[in-house]
C-alpha cells in the first residue's frame, strides 16, 4: 500500500497523544486496504463508506463497552473513560471521529439521491431510516457534551451525565436510550451488508449476532444499574455544568438547519429528477411471462426490477458482492456500456458468458430483454411444485467430506449371481455406515459401490477433520476383516480407494417429495470426488487434501506430496498421497 505523507503525520501524533486512537486508526487502514490495491487519496464511496462507518462503530462499541462499568459502579465508569471515551477528545480522536460523520452522512445523501428508486428490501429500508433519524436523536446529546466542553472547557464526567439523564431529566435519558438502540442498529446492519457475502461469516456469524444483542443489554444495563446509585445516593460536591449560552442555542440552530437543508435538499433533487424523467427518454426493460418494467436511463436492471415490483434475489444488498442477482440478457445487449469495476471483477470470478451481467451493476442506456438467472417464480408458476419440495434449512458451513469407492468391482459383479452381489455390498456398506456414525459423521449416499460421508456439522472443522480420518481408518480395518472372513467366496480380495477433502459447501434438505434428503453441493464435494479419481490413478488407498490435514496435528512429511490443478479452481491444491491406510493409522496412533 502506497503512504501519503500526511498520513505519516497524522499517525505520528496519534501515537503520541493516544494510543488507542492510533491501534483504530492503523486498524481501519488495514481493513480499506484488503479490499484492493489502492491508496488512500483513489479509494472509492463504497470504501470510504465502509472506512467512516468502521470508525463510528468502533466509537460506538467503546461507548457501550464504557456504560456496561455502571454495572460495578459510576465510579469504575468514571476510571474506564480515560481509556474507552476520553481518548475521541484529543485531537487524532476528534479528526478521525468528525470526519467520519461528515463523510458518513455526505455518502448517505448521495447514495440517497443516486438510487432511482427508494424500493427496498425491509432490512435496507431500516439501515437507511434509522442512518438518518441519527442526527436528529444525537445533536441534544452531542451539544450536552462535546460543545458544552468546546465553548466552557467544562468537563463533564459520567457522573454529570448519569445524573442529568436519570434523576434530573430522565425523559432526555429515554429519548439516548432510543438514540442508541438506533445508532448500533444502523452499524450492525451495515456491518452485517458488508460481512454477510463473505465466506468466513458463516463460521462466525452465531458470535456476530450474540455480541449485536449482549452488548447494547449490557451498556444499558451498566447504564441504569449506574442511574440507581447516584439517584440513591447522590454525588457529594458534584458540580453543576454551566449552560452554553446563547452561542451554544446558536450553534445548535445551525446544526439542525445544516441536516434539515441538506436532507430536505437531497429529497428536492430526487424529485426534481424524477419530474425531469418524465419528458426524457425512458427504458423498457422486458422479463419473462411479458412482465416489463418502464424506467428512466439511470436505473439498474435491479432497480427496476424493485421498481417493478418483480422479485429479484440480490444476497448482498445491490452492491455488487455476490452474483445472486445476475441477469442474462436475451436482447438489446448491442451498444451497452460494458462492465467494470466491481461488476467486472464479479463476473471474471464466477467466468460468466458475455452475456451475463449483474443487474445491480448494469445500468441499460436503451430497451432491453432479460433474464434473471436465480428467479425461480416462474419456473413455479410453470410447474405443479409442492411447498415440500423447495430448499429448505439450506446453508453454508465449513465441512469435511469422505468418498469412498470399490476398485475393480465391475468385473466382481460380472462373476457373481445378483444377489451374491447385492450380499457382498450389503456388507461392504454395512462398514462404511458404521465407521462414519461411530465416528461422529453422517452418511450423504451411497452410489453403486461409492459412499460419500460428511464430518463436522454439529463440531469444528478440526473436529470434522479428525473423525473423517478416523472414519478412513476404520473402514480400511473393517474391509481387511470382510476380506479375511470371505477369501474363498471373494476370490480376490476387495480394494478401496479413499478421499478426503475439507472446505465450506451449502449444506441442508434437497430434492423433491419423497427424494428430499440431507445433502451438500459445492465446490468442496466436487474436489473430493477428483481427488477419488486422483486415488485410483496413483494405485493409493488414499488421497487426502492438505486443506483437511492443516486441521490436524498429523505430521505426513513421510508421504509423497503432490500440488494438482483442480477443474474449476484457479489456485493448485496440495495433497498428501497415502499408498495403504495401515501406515497413516501409525501416524495417528503417534500424533
Amino acid at each position: 500500500m502506497v503512504q501519503e505523507p500526511w498520513l505519516d503525520g497524522f499517525q505520528s501524533h496519534a501515537r503520541r497523544s493516544s494510543p488507542m486512537i492510533f491501534l483504530l486508526f492503523r486498524w481501519v487502514v488495514v481493513t480499506v486496504a484488503e479490499r484492493g490495491d489502492r491508496t488512500l487519496l483513489t479509494i472509492d464511496i463504497r470504501t470510504l463508506r465502509l472506512a467512516s462507518g468502521l470508525i463510528l462503530s468502533a466509537f460506538l462499541l467503546m461507548h457501550l463497552l464504557n456504560l456496561s462499568f455502571g454495572l460495578i459502579s459510576p465510579a469504575a465508569m468514571e476510571t474506564m473513560r480515560p481509556w474507552l471515551s476520553a481518548p475521541w477528545r484529543s485531537i487524532p480522536g476528534t479528526i478521525l471521529l468528525y470526519g467520519a460523520v461528515l463523510c458518513h452522512f455526505t455518502l448517505a445523501l448521495i447514495a440517497l439521491y443516486g438510487r432511482q428508486t427508494l424500493r427496498m428490501p425491509l432490512r435496507e429500508t431500516l439501515q437507511q431510516v434509522f442512518g438518518f433519524l441519527i442526527p436528529l436523536l444525537m445533536i441534544p446529546h452531542v451539544m450536552g457534551t462535546r460543545l458544552l466542553y468546546a465553548l466552557t472547557s467544562y468537563e463533564m464526567t459520567y457522573f454529570n451525565v448519569i445524573n442529568t439523564l436519570w434523576v434530573e431529566a430522565p425523559l432526555m435519558g429515554l429519548r439516548q436510550s432510543v438514540a442508541i438502540f438506533v445508532v448500533w442498529s444502523h452499524c450492525c446492519l451495515g456491518l452485517y451488508f458488508w460481512l454477510r457475502s463473505k465466506r468466513s461469516f458463516r463460521k462466525y456469524s452465531t458470535a456476530f449476532f450474540t455480541m449485536v444483542v449482549l452488548i447494547p443489554i449490557i451498556g444499558w444495563l451498566g447504564f441504569m444499574e449506574a442511574g440507581k446509585a447516584i439517584a440513591a445516593s447522590g454525588v457529594a460536591g458534584m458540580q453543576r455544568p454551566p449552560p452554553a449560552g446563547p452561542m451554544g442555542e446558536t450553534i445548535s440552530t445551525v446544526l439542525y438547519g445544516v441536516y434539515f437543508a441538506a436532507l430536505g435538499g437531497t429529497l428536492a433533487a430526487r424529485g426534481i429528477r424524477s419530474l425531469r424523467g418524465r419528458y426524457f427518454r425512458r427504458i423498457r426493460i422486458g422479463y419473462p411471462g411479458g412482465r416489463v418494467s418502464v424506467v428512466r436511463a439511470g436505473f439498474s436492471v435491479l432497480e427496476a426490477s424493485r421498481a417493478r415490483g418483480i422479485p429479484h434475489p440480490s444476497v448482498c444488498g445491490g452492491r455488487g458482492r455476490c452474483s445472486t442477482c445476475r441477469v442474462r440478457i436475451l436482447r438489446g445487449m448491442e451498444d451497452q456500456p460494458p462492465p467494470t469495476g466491481r461488476e467486472l471483477t464479479t463476473l471474471e470470478r464466477i467466468e460468466a458468458g458475455p452475456d451475463v451481467r449483474l443487474a445491480c451493476q448494469f445500468r441499460p442506456t436503451h430497451d432491453i430483454e432479460v433474464a434473471p438467472i436465480l428467479l425461480v417464480d416462474e419456473l413455479d408458476k410453470a410447474l405443479p411444485v409442492r411447498k415440500s419440495s423447495a430448499v429448505s434449512n439450506v446453508k453454508e458451513q465449513e465441512v469435511v467430506v469422505l468418498f469412498c469407492d470399490l476398485r475393480g468391482f465391475t468385473s466382481f459383479v460380472e462373476r457373481r449371481l445378483p444377489f451374491d452381489t447385492v450380499f457382498v455390498l450389503n456388507r461392504y456398506f454395512e462398514i462404511v455406515g458404521a465407521a462414519v456414525e461411530q465416528a461422529g459423521g453422517r452418511m450423504d449416499k451411497f452410489v453403486g459401490d461409492g459412499a460419500i460421508a460428511l464430518f463436522g456439522l454439529n463440531a469444528s472443522p478440526a473436529a470434522g477433520a479428525l473423525q473423517a480420518i478416523t472414519a478412513g481408518l476404520a473402514i480400511s480395518r473393517g474391509l481387511k476383516a470382510l476380506n479375511e472372513a470371505y477369501a474363498d467366496e471373494l476370490g480376490e480380495p476387495l480394494r478401496f480407494v479413499l478421499s478426503l477433502h475439507a472446505g465450506p459447501a451449502i449444506v441442508g434438505n434437497m430434492g423433491y417429495g419423497g427424494a428430499m434428503q440431507f445433502t451438500a453441493v459445492g465446490d468442496t464435494i466436487n474436489v473430493a470426488s477428483r481427488l477419488e479419481e486422483l486415488a485410483k490413478r496413483l494405485d493409493a488407498e488414499m488421497v487426502v487434501s492438505n486443506d483437511l490435514i492443516s486441521k490436524t496435528p498429523l505430521d505426513l512429511s513421510a508421504f509423497e506430496r503432490k500440488n494438482l490443478t483442480v477443474r474449476g479452481r484457479t489456485e493448485p491444491l496440495e495433497v498428501w498421497v497415502v499408498p495403504r491406510a495401515a501406515d497413516l493409522e501409525v501416524k495417528v496412533e503417534l500424533a
